[in-house]
């Protein structure tokens, strides 16, 4: 096996998992910086908003490395999918697969299922919900905890703070209840 199909293939999670949280040390080990990515939208409205609100008026450019960072996670998505994508269908349980086909999902060539997101899926009730109402809750949500997944689950519990597992559990909790109970509700409109 060469090493392209190596990275082609989804790791597993114990490998994975720690590369990602090595994160956390080496930002921290090399400029004393916080892992986040919600907070670069933050930067970017400060940039290029020339607006006299007090949320935006701070010296962004001291945190413009999470700016470099966001557009590398970017542009690492870009290089991934033109030549880094396995071109096989994506592995579906069977089970899931018969109740994703209950509500009109089939395929499975992709990543994401075009049935819900595509330009097409975003003009019909559903996709509105799924992309632009679920799109708002969750900038909102970041907004409203102070952060978002990665920069609370990563960066926070690793600095023992409470307030990140607290978050933590509450998109956890809120991740069970979306999947089990509301997104039925959703994908059988």
């Amino acid at each position: 096996m060469n090493i392209l199909e190596i990275i082609r293939e989804p790791w597993p999670w114990y490998i994975a998992g720690p590369l990602i949280g090595l994160t956390v040390p080496v930002l921290l080990l090399i400029g004393n910086k916080s892992f986040g990515i919600s907070s670069s939208l933050r930067h970017v409205c400060a940039m290029c908003i020339p607006a006299n609100i007090s949320f935006f008026k701070y010296d962004w450019k001291k945190e413009s490395w999470n700016l470099f960072f966001v557009f590398g996670i970017f542009l690492g998505g870009i290089i991934a999918t033109a030549f880094l994508s396995n071109p096989n269908e994506v592995i579906v349980a069977p089970e899931l697969a018969t109740e994703l086909a209950t509500y009109g999902i089939t395929d499975f060539s992709k990543l994401l299922p075009p049935e819900l997101f595509s330009w097409e899926s975003l003009f019909t009730l559903r996709g509105f919900i799924m992309i632009v109402i679920g799109g708002f809750l969750v900038g909102f949500g970041t907004r409203y905890a102070g952060g978002c997944t990665s920069g609370h689950a990563i960066m926070g519990i690793s600095n023992l703070q409470w307030p990140s597992l607290v978050a933590t559990i509450c998109f956890m909790i809120g991740g069970f209840i979306m999947a089990n109970l509301i997104l039925p509700l959703i994908l059988s409109l």
